[in-house]
Formats: C-alpha cells, structure tokens, sequence
C-alpha cells in the first residue's frame, strides 16, 4: 500500500500519523488542519512527515480518520445500486429519474463522532427486518473541494425501511453506528484517481454469507462531477468525506445479522473490517418499545 494517514488514540489523546514501508511518522496538526489548506500546502505537510518515520505505531487503537468531517454520501450512482432500490420499493420510475438526472441524490449520512473505524462495530436498526451494507469509496475533500484522498466507507442501510416510503431515507440511512469509514486516508497524489475495485464479504459463523465485488468504473457518475455537486450551496471549512455509492447490492434473500463480520477490501485503500451490533428498539408503531 502507498503512503497512508492514520488517526490514532494513545491513553486520553488522539493523533494523526503517517505510515509508509513499515515506518511511522507524527503529523503536525489536525486532519481539519490539512484539509483547510491548499492541496499542495498540505501535501508538504504529509511528505514531510514521512520522510521522518520510525518503527512503532504511535498509538494503540485506530480510530475513524475523520474528527471535525461530516460524512456525506451518493445514491443510485451504479446500475446496479438502482436496480437494487426498484426491486426493494414500489416506486420504481423514481430511481430512475435519479440514475438518469443531471442532479445525484447527496444525503448527510453521519456527523463526525457518530463515525466507528477498522475494528469497530457497525449498526443494524432493532425494527428492521432487511438490512445490508454498502461497500463504497469514500472521498476526502478539503475545503475547497479538491480531492484530498480515499478511504473506504460501509453506509449502513435498512432495505426494509427504505422501501417502505421513500422519505423514510433518513431513518433507514442514519441511526447510531450507521457508517464506517477507513482504515486510513490514502492521499490523492499516492494513487491517483482509480478506477478502484471494491470487495464485499460478509462471514458468519466463521463461514462466507455473501461476496460480491465491483469497480469504480462502473459509476454512471465521476468523483469530481458528485464533489462538484456537493460544494454547490454548501461550505465545508474543516473538509467532508463524500461517499460515492454501491455497485454491490446483494440479493433480496440476504440480509445481515447480528454477529456478523463485515469485509470491505481495495488493493488501493486497504481492508475495512467491521462486526455487526443491533441498534435502538423495536416498538409497536406508536413509539413505544
């Protein structure tokens, strides 16, 4: 793997780091910090930090790589992510006119600390009854809306919820331990703009419950066309992770469950790696558990 940027936690502290062929290398300041800056101030920043790198990690847990960044993501950008909505929904002509629109469908997906990283556990809604997880690239974009970097993210969704009413979105898309993000930033300069391809795997009970795989290239929409889109009325002064939607959607007989382990893979940007927790209550339809 090229050159990575890392967030870290040691004792009461988290920090940022570089890690290049084994060794590790402080950074200077926040993830905020470099993203407020002009791409080529910050990529001095970070080639400075790796050419000064040692052997020990500098933290013992690995945290989200975001801290003041909201997470934003993309609907409907593969075929295959539209025909997955269709099947799980009666208003099928909708996406289409999403797939098909000048305009994406961009939704806050998650607020900083509501982020869980490599390690952590992912959420499922206690009254859902289909729920799967959506392997996407994430973009880092700096406040300027450059392309920072790539990570991988896991955008969390409830089928059963979602298909029910469309303006159910919400709920079926943000809910607490809605959306994983990492192991790490992969700066834009290390490996370039893609096509990246992207490995799904669920496991359960030690075994394989579902593998898919797609690329980047498949996306009926650009990186820089969705972060365009983004930046058109919203400022973002500490960056945003934008992520960039599915291509693999699994069949309508799956759906995941509790004890779970969630696989998320690029040769590019690494494995993100996540178990599987329920989340909130079931209730009886009039809020009441």
């Amino acid at each position: 793997m090229p050159i990575s940027i890392h967030h870290l936690r040691d004792g009461d502290t988290s920090r940022w780091a570089v890690c290049q062929d084994g060794g590790w290398g402080e950074l200077d300041g926040t993830l905020a910090g470099l993203l407020a800056v002009p791409l080529d101030q910050a990529r001095a920043v970070v080639e400075a930090a790796a050419r000064d790198t040692r052997g020990d990690m500098p933290g013992q847990q690995v945290l989200p790589p975001v801290d003041e960044q909201e997470v934003w993501a993309a609907g409907v950008t593969y075929l295959r992510s539209r025909d997955g909505r269709k099947e799980e929904s009666g208003h099928g002509s909708l996406y289409d006119q999403v797939y098909d629109s000048d305009r994406p469908e961009l939704f806050l997906k998650s607020s900083p600390w509501r982020v869980v990283g490599d390690g952590d556990a992912v959420g499922i809604r206690a009254d859902s009854g289909w729920d799967v997880p959506e392997a996407e690239v994430g973009l880092v974009l700096n406040a300027a809306g450059e392309v920072f970097g790539y990570t991988l993210g896991n955008d969390m969704s409830s089928r059963s919820i979602e298909g029910e009413n469309p303006l159910y979105l919400p709920q079926a898309k943000i809910y607490d331990r809605c959306c994983a993000i990492g192991p790490a930033i992969i700066p834009s300069w290390a490996v370039g703009p893609g096509p990246f391809q992207i490995g799904l795997r669920v496991l359960r009970d030690g075994r394989e419950a579902y593998t898919g795989t797609t690329s980047t290239a498949e996306m009926a929409r650009g990186f820089t066309d969705l972060a365009g889109w983004l930046f058109r009325a919203l400022s973002f002064p500490a960056g945003v992770v934008l992520l960039t939607g599915t291509g693999v959607v699994p069949d309508a007989d799956f759906t995941t469950h509790v004890g779970d382990t969630i696989q998320i893979t690029s040769a590019e940007l690494g494995t993100l790696t996540n178990s599987v927790v329920a989340v909130g209550g079931a209730t009886n339809g009039k809020g009441q558990a």
